[in-house]
């Protein structure tokens, strides 16, 4: 093909048209509007009627659509274009249901896309430093597109997965004064014979240990998503998100979770535009429904579901985003230690339910059913039906919807919903420990997080995992990995992966190397301390979020090969310290390390990584002036001005000293 055929292919392209008619009929337009509203209201109406609406359905209420849908699909749902994920892919259907809805009432439904990229194809790789850094992008974007229609009067949010809806879930708690309600896009469906989306993503480093044939890899990768849509079937930071959007009240009551592309997941979509309708004809507004009494119901949630670590950085940005009190390590670890964990799904187990059976052993609702039972909850927050939490979970108690999901998961995987949901008694007996710790000690002084309900149980003595061990040390994930492939660390071995943090990689996620630690057959004998995240499908001993991050100073940055870490975590407590205690040269107490790694020099090859983004160092450093990871990595634009107020007093200073001496 020549250049010169890419611009002439053919004799069809000059038929061009340069004139049409027009839509026919008239605008509903009143001498009032045309004398009090803006321009942009009229020019809005032209447009609408450009596009194609009716004339006679101008007037509704209009609603926008803001969705997180990717790829193209043909009419009968083969790919034209691939979406990043599975997640986004099918979520046009649920956009199109909920407007067809809002057209049915007499509204004029808006819909806008902001698509999200895939944690699980950025892992291991450079594209891990946009995936934190995007949330905030996206939930910018999304609130810019949201009051780009200043005539709207309600907005829905339909997505799915790991940064996509919990900036969805920021933008719409910006949205304070209007309706809002959150579509889940639900679950893909496991394979009938298979392994999860979560163990498949450690073929690599289970082939290159020879614990598996490429043959297997090769039909195992291939199998594993069944369905073309819909986040992971593990209870990760996808999963775990679409619970806290329902226990928060944004999303309606029993929608998380639900199976992509199945009756149920886009009729949901039609029952959400009818709630926001109804909380629009009742005047409840999103301020209504994020409350900080929302906020603990959302963590207690959590705690009981035994959820993503990630929410330790999406909840806090909700709350910041709906104007609320923002919750503290010390509210996490006071709802932990409240709220026993009672869910038995993947990630955690102990039996390795996938997320569809969550859905329908009664998800959500049937989990707040006994935290009711506990007393832990606020019922009198209102949920998207526009009536409280305690109506609502006094209606699912006797609904038909309830007693019948039970039964279609009793007749189709032989499985009794109150194995995957159980009450808190049964929890106990059956070994479930409670969801989150969160150890200090000098290596994080200001905190950290492990998921502690995931360490494998064998590591656990009297309720305690204690582990000694000698550092081994990398500043790049890529290192940590290739050691892992080559064999080179052993059982017993503490690996510290630093420079993970927001100003060295965008605080990207290390689920390559907590993955191949949970399913290689030694992997049990290693725990990781990183100032990282971690995939919300990790487990193990792996304690991240350590603070202060290596790059900004934090003692996790001192450590060397051979150095001596100690762990220990309570897991029935909730307690735990991390701590250097030595080196091959002997034992020193908590407090003398703390001394000695004080006195160190940074590791020598700690730096940012070199194909940091500009956009995420921006990113990073307007976190860090907002509070930084703790508090969620958001953006204070009042602490961000003071910040930059301040730099430029200095600089001005500076100037002026400058100038003063050369006078």
């Amino acid at each position: 093909m020549s250049w010169e055929s890419l611009l002439e292919p053919h004799d069809g392209i000059y038929a061009v048209r340069t004139q049409a008619p027009g839509p026919e009929g008239r605008l509903p337009l009143t001498p009032e509007l045309l004398r009090d509203e803006p321009s942009g209201t009229v020019f809005g109406m032209t447009q609408n009627a450009g596009m194609g609406w009716p004339r006679a359905n101008m007037l509704g209420p209009q609603v926008m659509i803001v969705s997180t849908a990717g790829g193209l699909r043909s009419d009968d749902g083969r790919p034209v274009a691939l979406g990043l994920h599975s997640g986004h892919f099918e979520l046009s259907g649920q956009v199109q249901a909920a407007a067809e809805t809002i057209a049915g009432a007499g509204g004029m439904p808006f819909a806008t896309y902001v698509s999200d990229p895939c944690d699980g194809r950025s892992q291991g790789t450079t594209a891990m430093f946009d995936s934190l850094p995007y949330r905030n992008d996206a939930a910018v974007v999304m609130r810019r597109l949201i009051r780009s229609l200043p005539t709207r009067s309600a907005v829905i949010g339909v997505a799915t997965c790991d940064k996509g809806l919990p900036a969805t879930m920021m933008a719409l708690a910006s949205q304070r004064d209007l309706p809002t309600v959150l579509v889940p896009g639900g679950v893909t469906l496991p394979p009938v014979q298979g392994e999860d989306l979560a163990r498949v993503q450690t073929l690599g480093a289970r082939f290159a240990n020879d614990e598996l044939s490429l043959a297997d890899a090769s039909e195992l990768g291939c199998r594993a998503c069944a369905s073309p849509g819909g986040g992971c079937h593990f209870l990760g930071t996808a999963g775990t998100s679409q619970v806290i959007a329902e226990a928060l009240g944004l999303a309606l009551p029993h929608s998380a979770l639900a199976p992509s592309g199945e009756p149920v997941w886009e009729e949901m979509a039609r029952q959400s535009a009818l709630a926001v309708l109804r909380q629009r004809s009742l005047g409840v507004t999103t301020e209504d429904v994020l409350t900080d009494a929302a906020i603990e119901n959302a963590m207690a949630v959590h705690a009981a579901v035994g959820g993503s670590t990630n929410l330790l950085l999406h909840l806090p940005a909700i709350a910041h985003a709906a104007g609320l009190r923002v919750p503290t390590v010390d509210d996490w670890v006071r709802v932990n230690k409240a709220v026993p964990r009672i869910v038995s799904v993947l990630p955690n187990g102990p039996v390795q339910h996938p997320t569809v059976r969550m859905f329908l052993a009664g998800g959500t609702p049937e989990v707040m059913l006994h935290l009711r039972d506990l007393g832990v909850l606020h019922l009198e927050a209102l949920t998207a039906t526009g009536e409280s939490l305690g109506t609502v979970l006094d209606w699912w108690e006797g609904s038909e919807r309830r007693a019948r999901m039970k039964q279609v998961l009793l007749e189709q995987q032989g499985v009794e919903a109150d194995d995957v949901i159980m009450a808190p008694e049964a929890a106990r007996r059956r070994g479930l420990t409670p969801t989150a710790t969160f150890p200090v000690g000098n290596l994080a002084p200001e905190g950290s997080v492990i998921k502690s309900t995931a360490i494998d149980p064998s590591r656990i003595v009297d309720g305690v995992f204690h582990h000694v061990g000698p550092a081994r040390v990398f500043t790049s994930e890529a290192a940590a990995i290739a050691a892992i492939k080559a064999r080179e660390v052993a059982p017993g071995d503490v690996m510290v992966l630093m420079g993970g943090g927001p100003l060295g990689t965008g605080m990207e996620e290390t689920y390559q190397v907590t993955s191949a630690l949970k399913y290689l057959s030694y992997g049990k004998e290693i725990s990781l301390v990183t100032d990282a995240r971690f995939s919300g499908v990790s487990t193990g001993a792996c304690i991240g979020h350590v603070g202060p991050e290596a790059l900004a100073g934090g003692p996790i940055g001192r450590l060397r090969d051979g150095d001596v870490v100690e762990i220990r975590i309570d897991v029935d407590a909730l307690e735990g310290t991390v701590d250097y205690v030595g080196d091959a040269g002997g034992r020193v107490s908590p407090e003398e390390g703390a001394r000695v790694l004080a006195a160190r020099s940074p590791h020598p090859d700690l730096a940012p990584h070199a194909a940091l983004p500009d956009d995420t160092r921006l990113w990073a450093a307007l976190q860090a002036a907002s509070g930084g990871t703790w508090a969620g990595c958001v953006y204070d634009a009042d602490r961000i001005l003071e910040a930059l107020r301040a730099g430029v007093e200095v600089l001005r200073a500076g100037v002026e000293a400058l100038g003063g001496d050369g006078a």
